[in-house]
């Protein structure tokens, strides 16, 4: 039987839509410029947390094509072109994520701020989040904490110096997920993170996790304090993360080194290797302004607005409505 039907009706809608001009209005009472960047792209992300969905070969392309998993590379190309503070909302589009909580593919919020500080770009972060979300759910002054010191204070070991047997033993690993983890480090920590940590956070109001292990970096810059952690955080009301940004790296030779390790790191993991986006690391060379960005989910939101924990009931066709 065909279900044809959408997701959701016109009141997920109407939330949707009214969450979207509070939130665009916020960002033009501060003077950034709502920018476009394409969809489709030659190059993808080295990520190994993030999967992208490739296209073969076609008329227009001698060579594969892949759909965007973030604006955050065309945007940095903006900045460094000497674009003002700027943000997207746009489709997004990520494999292997698929669930109650997730879609492979779905909307972000992107913004970036120039001369921003950690500081400065979580309390951003902050106020965007209650522009889209009721008062009475974010009135609470956020809880901040640094990554190391929330190991420390709620399973009582330091993530940045722990070994791979230690973390085995806190997250309670049998010999199947041992084999399967092996001696990747920092995922033995997401596990841990999101089974033994995340849950802990307060319901009624946000948690801020700043200062990432420098091995999670991403396209952070190392913290100017302390090299063993980046300039990254995470926001998120309860277990459910909403954000992530960090300030940004501007140098392009220490870009293409963590490119090329991430792209090590697949090789080790049997995974697609993927092409360095050249343009990126053009403009980081040519001059990437010091800058922060953030990227949020707009379905996530809707949850939390619409007090759902099924993605699904956000959308007006959701995957699983299309098979």
């Amino acid at each position: 039987m065909t279900h044809w039907q959408p997701a959701s009706g016109p009141a997920a809608a109407r939330s949707r839509a009214s969450m979207l001009r509070r939130i665009r209005h916020y960002f033009d009472n501060a003077d950034v410029l709502e920018v476009d960047t394409p969809a489709l792209s030659p190059h993808a992300v080295s990520d190994t947390q993030i999967e992208s969905f490739g296209i073969p070969v076609s008329a227009v392309s001698r060579s594969p094509l892949f759909l965007q998993t973030s604006p955050e590379f065309c945007m940095k190309r903006l900045l460094a072109s000497g674009y003002p503070d700027i943000f997207s909302i746009c489709r997004v589009f990520r494999d292997g994520e698929n669930g109650r909580r997730h879609q492979p593919e779905f909307t972000m919020i992107e913004w970036y701020r120039l001369g921003f500080d950690l500081r400065e770009i979580i309390a951003d972060t902050i106020a965007v989040i209650r522009a889209a979300l009721p008062k009475t759910l974010v009135a609470a002054e956020p809880v901040s904490i640094d990554y190391r010191d929330c190991f420390l204070q709620t399973l009582g070991f330091d993530p940045l110096t722990a070994n791979i047997e230690d973390l085995a033993r806190i997250a309670d690993a049998d010999t199947d997920l041992q084999q399967s983890i092996g001696a990747h480090r920092d995922d033995w920590l997401d596990l841990i993170f999101t089974t033994r940590i995340a849950p802990t956070f307060a319901a009624d109001c946000l948690t801020v996790l700043r200062h990432y292990p420098a091995s999670q970096a991403a396209l952070a810059r190392l913290c100017p304090d302390d090299s063993r952690v980046a300039d990254r955080f995470e926001v998120f009301l309860g277990a459910v993360e909403l954000a992530n940004g960090y300030v940004e790296l501007t140098d392009a030779a220490e870009q293409s080194h963590r490119m090329q390790h991430d792209n090590a790191n697949r090789r080790s993991r049997d995974r697609e290797v993927r092409p360095h986006d050249t343009n990126l690391l053009a403009a980081l060379e040519a001059g990437l302004p010091d800058c922060a960005g953030v990227a949020m989910g707009l379905e996530r939101l809707q949850m939390i607005h619409d007090n759902t924990d099924d993605i699904a009931d956000v959308l007006t066709f959701s995957f699983e409505a299309t098979q």
